[in-house]
């Protein structure tokens, strides 16, 4: 049996499916975007092999027209699972919104972003239904939006749960100040607040681990995202300047990215690593690290070939603006 965490009231398998590679062309896969079927097949070997969270979001599509293409096929997929009604009954399903797509493509400047109460409320109605469910078990704020105050957003963002489509909140790509702010406001998981973050953390990105510490303090799911490095950069895990991740997996019979996966899991307790993946062997690949045991001195050693923490050249950092 996969190893459980606790995500607020729900209790998931170790790591997640992030199923954006679903509905995004992309190199390794390209003409999934056209065989939903094979698309869907990928999320039942997740499934099948006792993955209990799925993650998706409104903007995971490939055109700025199609918005809700990952959600109605993550919809369709758990619809479609072959699972017993208690064993779906454990499954959570978790999207998020508050980027907005523009007509020549760009989905994550500054200007794309709307967290006005009118757009988050029709946002989570629009997601409830691709979805077809009646409540969204995990809705998460996806990015700061900066045209208003980060209080501001934020309250909106937990009027979500009055408005009745929303179960709990999450928030996405937040550091720690933000996220400090916006438990002020919502409250921790026992008080019905923030039950996760969602931020990208992998061996060769460690920006904002300071979050990761205020998750363990308060009981905040961590659910890193690209935690095995981010597309087209899983080389530089597996051979390249962090490659004693690749030497550890040799000595295991693993592969490098099972080793990450352990990696995230033997030093963060509330982590849930949500992995992406476009074909069954890659995600049952990922699986694979829930049920590796590192050494403290394999942890001390992948540690030291891990580059210095700090934003990578030309990345994008949401700087949200605060009430005075």
């Amino acid at each position: 049996m996969i190893p459980q965490r606790k995500l607020g009231p729900y209790s998931v398998s170790a790591i997640g499916l992030g199923c954006m590679h679903l509905s995004i062309p992309n190199k390794r896969n390209p003409n999934l975007i056209n065989e939903p079927d094979q698309a869907i097949a990928v999320i039942h070997a997740a499934l099948d092999a006792g993955i209990t969270l799925l993650d998706t979001a409104d903007i995971y599509a490939p055109s700025w027209n199609s918005m809700g293409h990952n959600e109605i096929l993550v919809g369709k997929a758990f619809r479609s699972w072959g699972g017993t009604p208690e064993q779906k009954s454990k499954i959570v399903l978790a999207t998020k919104a508050g980027i907005t797509r523009e007509e020549n493509g760009t989905w994550f400047g500054l200007s794309g972003r709307n967290s006005s109460k009118h757009y988050l409320y029709r946002a989570v109605e629009a997601s409830a239904f691709k979805m077809g469910l009646s409540k969204i078990p995990l809705w998460q704020h996806h990015r700061s939006d900066p045209s208003i105050s980060y209080e501001e957003q934020f309250e909106n963002v937990m009027s979500l749960k009055e408005h009745g489509y929303v179960e709990t909140i999450g928030v996405s790509n937040v550091n720690a100040q933000m996220l400090l702010r916006a438990i002020d406001i919502g409250g921790t998981p026992e008080q019905g607040g923030i039950i996760s973050v969602q931020n990208e953390f992998s061996p060769r990105y460690r920006l904002w681990a300071d979050v990761i510490d205020i998750c363990t303090q308060y009981g905040i799911a961590y659910l890193p995202w690209a935690p095995l490095g981010g597309a087209g950069s899983f080389s530089k895990i597996a051979t390249g300047e962090m490659g004693v991740f690749n030497t550890i997996a040799e000595q295991r019979g693993v592969s490098p990215y099972a080793i990450t996966i352990a990696w995230h899991l033997a030093q963060f307790p509330t982590s849930i690593p949500i992995p992406g993946a476009s074909t069954s062997a890659s995600i049952l690949d990922s699986l694979v690290g829930t049920t590796i045991e590192l050494s403290p001195d394999e942890i001390a050693e992948l540690n030291q070939s891990c580059p210095p923490d700090g934003p990578l050249e030309g990345e994008l950092l949401d700087l949200p603006k605060f009430r005075s």
